[in-house]
């Protein structure tokens, strides 16, 4: 196999034709590229360049190899400097994923906020269902999603909270909770509880679907769903309630659902989400444009 010094040497050497600009093109010494070269005649077995006193050719098989690996380093160079534009530069484009209504609006906010203040990076924003959040983050489906906390995942990070809301539970409209001015996280345990994808974290699941009450009843696990609308739906039909935040009251209202504030529950957070392999510049300036949009920072 050829290394990265031979490859340099060997093709600076096939455009030249000539050791010393060579020499100065790749900063080494003429008798470095000499002895480069050499080396490399000695591992092919046969010589790639005709020496005189005069000139520097290719030898037939030094030009059929200068034509075969030119094209191939020239894509490699091209991609590896592309993607580290993408690492430093804010040029490009960023895929921003969201789920519900509210995140979306959230969201429009800080695109428009970093378009304005980085002209040359383009924001695309994609509503993900709750099921395809996580995967669309690690398969680099997306950059960046907004989700809600806590999130503790190996490979992924998570920015500051922008937003916190009060806790509700979404109860069907004809369940004794329903008239009530409040509940508490101990009346879990009269109720199944339906249960968040098993593609989201354990640690969000254990938060929003916990196993036992405060003060250690068990609660009753109900179905799972894909989608928070599935999710309304077998609410709706009696199958269940969940714990949402209060602008499901907003985004979400159905006739068939009622929403009861918490009077113990801790507030939902949200914040954004990316993969630590994937920290780029484009990345931490959309991270700073939600963050300056929240705080009245724009």
């Amino acid at each position: 196999m050829l290394d990265r010094h031979e490859l340099e040497a060997f093709l600076t050497l096939a455009e030249e034709l000539h050791f010393g600009r060579t020499a100065e093109r790749l900063r080494v010494s003429t008798s470095r590229i000499s002895q480069t070269i050499a080396k490399l005649e000695r591992r092919v077995g046969v010589p790639l360049f005709d020496r005189t006193s005069r000139r520097v050719e290719l030898t037939p098989l030094g030009r059929r190899l200068h034509e075969e690996v030119r094209p191939a380093w020239q894509q490699i160079i091209s991609a590896f400097e592309q993607a580290v534009a993408a690492g430093r530069g804010l040029t490009g484009t960023l895929r921003v994923a969201f789920v519900g209504a509210a995140g979306g609006q959230l969201l429009v906010g800080a695109a428009e906020l970093l378009r304005r203040r980085e002209p040359g990076c383009d924001v695309q924003l994609r509503e993900a269902q709750m099921v395809d959040l996580m995967p669309w983050l690690r398969d680099g489906e997306v950059d960046v999603a907004l989700g809600t906390f806590p999130v503790e995942e190996p490979g992924i990070a998570t920015g500051p909270v922008l937003v916190s809301e009060a806790r509700m539970l979404a109860v069907p409209s004809g369940h004794p909770f329903a008239r009530r001015e409040s509940v508490s996280l101990e009346d879990l345990a009269r109720v199944p509880l339906l249960q968040l994808p098993g593609t989201l974290p354990d640690s969000l699941r254990e938060d929003r679907t916990p196993r036992t009450t405060p003060s250690g009843r068990v609660i009753e696990p109900g179905p799972s769903a894909a989608t928070f609308n599935e999710m309304l739906t077998l609410i709706g039909a009696g199958h269940g309630v969940l714990p949402v935040g209060a602008q499901a009251r907003r985004y979400y209202v159905r006739p068939d659902v009622a929403y009861i504030p918490f009077s113990d529950a801790p507030p939902l957070r949200w914040g954004l989400l990316w993969r630590t392999d994937n920290s780029t510049a484009r990345v931490r300036a959309f991270v700073q444009a939600a963050g300056g949009l929240v705080g009245g920072h724009a």
